[in-house]
């Protein structure tokens, strides 16, 4: 899973834009983060809800990737609870179902008070190709 997480890292290039890092990746689960700054906000002064989907979409990718094979999203919707706007970020994605060719993942985004500010579901569909890392 260690090479799993550094493709992921070293090849997603918005993520490396953004300055989101998977930090932790296991069977089915995965978390990524990220420090607020000004190029993240929107015009009220905060975290613009792109950059929080993004976040919250690199968790749930690490996570439906973890098993090695190719797992594309189909289906994500987003939550936003509170607003933040200043330092780290974190998304912790988890499976919630898995079966045959289809599984559904949950994704919390927290800020550093560990307070939710937004709660992400994805689908994705399974190929049988492997990742190729």
């Amino acid at each position: 899973m260690e090479k799993i997480q550094r493709y992921i890292n070293e090849n997603d290039q918005l993520a490396r834009h953004l300055g989101i890092e998977v930090t932790a990746i296991g069977p089915g689960t995965a978390t990524a983060r990220m420090r607020l700054s000004r190029e993240h906000v929107n015009s009220l002064g905060m975290a613009h809800g792109g950059t929080l989907f993004t976040l919250a979409d690199m968790a749930f990718a690490a996570a439906s990737n973890s098993y090695g094979s190719v797992a594309l999203g189909v289906q994500a919707s987003i939550h936003y609870h509170r607003p933040v706007s200043a330092g780290m970020v974190t998304a912790t994605a988890r499976e919630l179902a898995k079966g045959g060719r289809l599984a559904s993942y949950l994704v919390e985004v927290r800020d550093e008070s560990n307070d939710l500010v937004a709660s992400f579901q994805g689908l994705v569909y399974r190929k049988k190709d492997a990742i190729a890392c």
